[in-house]
Parts: structure tokens; sequence; C-alpha cells
């Protein structure tokens, strides 16, 4: 398999994100990518990339809005990520530390 990013396959397969983690990271900063892009750039298959899209919709940590014939993908950013060490900590934060620039909860005013 060819990676778009990369040109040829890592000699390590190992990252520090998960592919739900890349997949949501590249579905915030590209809201209308089709899952065979979005397969392209992360760097797995079309059908894994759609298993995880009907994951993180199922949790809701997405939505879903058809627009033509695309799909566009907004993010909730209020959820907490999943792991309990990990409680407490907002998605949204994490994909900020990645580079989405979306909405911040806003700080209640005195």
């Amino acid at each position: 398999m060819v990676f778009r990013r990369w040109g040829k396959k890592p000699e390590s397969q190992w990252t520090f994100l998960t592919n739900h983690a890349l997949v949501l990271g590249y579905i915030a900063r590209h809201k209308s990518i089709t899952a065979l892009d979005l397969a392209n750039e992360v760097g797995i298959t079309e059908r894994a990339t759609r298993k995880i899209i009907a994951d993180l919709l199922e949790a809701g940590y997405i939505t879903k809005k058809r627009e033509g014939r695309r799909n566009r993908y907004d993010i909730v950013p209020d959820l907490s990520l999943r792991h309990p060490t990990d409680e407490g900590t907002e998605i949204g934060a994490l994909l900020r530390v990645l580079g989405w620039r979306g909405k911040r909860k806003r700080e209640a005013r005195n």
C-alpha cells in the first residue's frame, strides 16, 4: 500500500494516535472529505475508515449531514475522551492540540 502523505509505508507501524483519533482529527479540519480521500490521507483502507466514521457517529463525537452527493461532518467538542484515565478531558481539547480551530466553550461571564 502506498501512502499519499508519506510516499511509502513507514518502516515502523506504530504511531502515537489511534486510527480513530487520526480520522477524527482529519474530519475536524476537512468537514466534507470523502471516505476514500480520508482513507488515503490516514493510510488505512476505505472500509476501515467507514467503520471508524460509524463508530464516531454512534458514540456522538461527530454528526453527519448530507450535502448533495457528499456528507458533511461536524465535531461535537464537548464530549469526554473515552478512556477512564482521560475522564473530564474534552475531545475538543485534544483536537485543538492537533491544530483544529473549532468551537471553543464559552466562559461564564460575571
